[in-house]
């Protein structure tokens, strides 16, 4: 270093020397006085005035002054100066006491938990028959439940759902029009096709017209003129085909393959059943606090195992109670065995009941007919047929035999437990051709002792006749039929035999008349029933 750098750098030491061990000034008002950091000139050595600089070492004369005050450090213990510093003070500090948490639970591994199975799917639930009745609410009218006459007479209170009432006189309509509405556009704009003469092919084929749907019936020649003309009438392209109903069908199902159309039969699809379960619904809404439903196997059971849903959702202390013919137990026998019964050889009238006896029960119509229904009872052809004339008597309308099943339970006393009870049955067809309904209604009236035929004896002599009917005159009976032969028997020549049907009010004026007859004409003959 030359002399010129020695000398500036001298000059600069002993000023800034000067300037650091010079006198403290006094603060100013607009400084900041901070106490625990001193200014920078305290931070390089004492502050002894006119003292000189001397190097720092480890002794006390070269002492360095502490960073902080002393007058600060009394904030945080007592002052006490070690070798230019701070005696620092322990200070434990206490944790709260420690919390012992919970074992965590035990993993298991997915072989130890027993696997739970999930409830099989309904087949059919209340929301599908809900949604069955609001969408048929518009189309189909909502029948009449009214107290019946009869009630009096066989000690319960009986409510008559009446679904003949419906625009083909039967239940079905309700099943038949929901499912033509399930169907797919293209399968509306070809059409369907039915056959056999039935309650369903009536109530098809009259919606499907309804709903601009082309729909053809394929009938066997044995369907009666009268019934084509009422599905000509409905506006369906009738086809007569073969000579019983199996040849309409496979004809149909041929016509259906070919050209696209849909084959509908009765069966236990999901929307047909939904359909026919609106009458539930009605049942509890038009009569409160009911006890007990008596409905008719109808429609492949269908009728019964939907209503049974709809009601025990909406009560399930509601008893429900099927009906079927005697002759053709199939219910019945399927619930003895725990499972439907095919091809069941039936011994029912089929002019009565019609193709009832070659419909077959479906596996979910049993289940839900097993799960759902309280009891089954078979009906003799005789209790219906009375019931039959019950319905034309006392409420003034012509049912069927199956739609008049329901009420022949109760006029059999087959349902004793139901005395004092509110009770409703289902009225649920009310097809018959007129000449039928006739021949049904003399049955009936013969059934009911109301109806009597006998033959007698009577001689030559004039006035013979006019005694007997002076007898049945004064015996109030209406005399509906006589016939007098004469020569019918050779070992009495002067004889001549009288035989005559008669009409009494019931069966106490019938049993008055039959004791006058047999003490007045031993030689008399009843023809029984």
């Amino acid at each position: 270093m030359n002399f010129a750098a020695q000398l500036f750098y001298s000059s600069y030491l002993s000023e800034r020397l000067e300037r650091l061990f010079s006198p403290r000034p006094a603060i100013k008002d607009s400084e900041e006085n901070d106490p625990f950091w001193e200014r920078e000139e305290l931070r390089l050595g004492p502050s002894q005035p006119g003292g000189s600089y001397k190097a720092v070492c480890n002794g006390t004369l070269g002492r360095r002054p502490t960073l902080i005050e002393p007058e600060r450090l009394k904030d945080f213990g007592e002052e006490e100066l070690l070798n230019g510093d701070v005696k620092f003070h322990e200070v434990k500090a206490v944790a709260p006491p420690e919390i012992k948490l919970m074992d965590p639970p035990k993993i298991r591994r997915v072989s130890e938990f027993r696997i739970v199975p999930r409830p099989p799917a309904q087949y059919l639930r209340f929301e599908d028959i809900s949604a069955a009745a609001f969408t048929i609410q518009s189309v189909i009218q909502k029948t009449p439940c009214t107290y019946s006459r009869l009630s009096k007479q066989y000690g319960m209170e009986i409510y008559l759902k009446k679904e003949h009432l419906h625009y083909t006189g039967s239940v079905k309509e309700r099943g038949a029009l929901y499912l033509l509405t399930s169907l797919t556009q293209e399968q509306q704009r070809k059409g369907v096709i039915v056959a056999t003469d039935c309650n369903f092919s009536m109530a098809v084929a009259h919606h499907a017209v309804e709903m601009k749907i082309p729909v053809f019936a394929i009938m066997p020649s044995s369907c009666s003129s009268p019934r084509l003309r009422t599905y000509r009438d409905y506006g369906a392209m009738v086809i007569s085909y073969g000579g019983t109903g199996h040849d309409s069908q496979n004809h149909a199902r041929h016509l259906a393959k070919e050209n696209g159309y849909l084959y509908l039969e009765e069966d236990e699809s999901e929307a047909y059943l939904a359909g026919l379960g609106t009458v539930g619904m009605e049942i509890f809404e038009q009569v409160p606090k009911v006890d007990a439903v008596i409905v008719p196997a109808a429609g492949q059971y269908g009728l019964l195992a939907s209503t049974a849903a709809a009601v025990k959702h909406l009560n399930s202390q509601i008893l429900v109670i099927g009906i079927e013919p005697e002759g053709f137990p199939l219910l019945l026998q399927s619930l003895k065995t725990d499972g439907p019964i095919k091809n069941m050889q039936s011994n029912t009238n089929k002019k009565l009941y019609g193709d009832f006896t070659e419909r077959s029960l479906g596996a979910n119509t049993f289940h839900l007919a097993k799960k759902l229904i309280d009891k089954v009872i078979p009906v003799s052809e005789e209790d219906s047929l009375v019931a039959m004339l019950r319905f034309q008597e006392v409420e003034h309308s012509t049912v069927d035999p199956v739609g008049a099943m329901g009420l022949a339970a109760i006029l059999a006393g087959q349902l004793p437990e139901l005395k004092g009870k509110k009770v409703v049955v289902v009225v649920s067809s009310a097809n018959m051709e007129p000449d039928l309904v006739r021949q049904c209604v003399d049955r009936a009236l013969v059934l009911d002792d109301r109806v009597s035929k006998f033959s007698l004896q009577l001689g030559e002599w004039p006035g013979d006749m006019a005694k007997l009917l002076d007898v049945l005159s004064r015996e109030d009976v209406r005399l509906l039929d006589v016939c007098h032969r004469r020569h019918s028997d050779k070992s009495d020549v002067f004889k001549a035999k009288v035989e005559c049907v008669v009409e009494t009010r019931d069966k106490t004026q019938s049993a008055q008349l039959r004791k006058t007859l047999n003490e007045r004409y031993p030689s008399i003959c009843w023809l029984d029933r």
